[in-house]
């Protein structure tokens, strides 16, 4: 009897937590966050003021390539006439400057980039709280971002984007 008692509580032990288990269910939901962001009215303003950006530094490329051309029309036309060190002296000067235009390039773009970041920064964080506050005001316990293009397959989950526009008022 008491060999059976303990088989029995040993028994009622081991299904107690997985019957908890079983009624703890996941909600799961998908959101495109590439979606939401171009619908934030944030987001124009940051387009326009990262476009205004870009036209400076194109702006300013472009007057550095008008320069070269100027001296390199005016390299070609004498330099047979030149003496050598003059000649030497601008081939040096022209290098020097499509050195220069080439880092300029490259720091350009870079700068663009860092100012993208810098101006989608606050609107991916505004997104972000609004999608965690959907999740926990809906009982969300995972919502994946299919704009990731990391997550070719899901099962069926409810969309929130409807509900994070809401949120957002949009």
């Amino acid at each position: 009897m008491k060999k059976n008692f303990l088989t029995l509580l040993l028994v009622a032990l081991t299904l107690i937590p997985l019957a908890g288990m079983s009624q703890t269910k996941n909600k799961m939901g998908h959101i495109n966050s590439n979606d939401l962001l171009v619908m934030m009215p944030e987001r124009k303003t940051a387009e326009t003021s990262l476009q205004t950006f870009a036209k400076s530094l194109e702006d300013q490329l472009g007057s550095m390539s008008n320069e070269y051309e100027k001296k390199l029309t005016e390299y070609q036309t004498n330099a047979k006439v030149m003496a050598d060190p003059v000649r030497e002296a601008k081939e040096e000067e022209l290098a020097d400057l499509e050195r220069r235009i080439r880092d300029f390039q490259v720091k350009a773009q870079q700068s663009i980039a860092k100012k993208e970041e810098q101006l989608m920064e606050p609107m991916i964080e505004k997104a972000n709280q609004a999608i965690n506050d959907v999740a926990k005001e809906n009982g969300f316990t995972y919502v994946f971002d299919t704009a990731s293009g990391s997550l070719l397959v899901f099962p069926d989950t409810d969309d929130i984007l409807p509900l994070v526009k809401t949120k957002l008022g949009l």
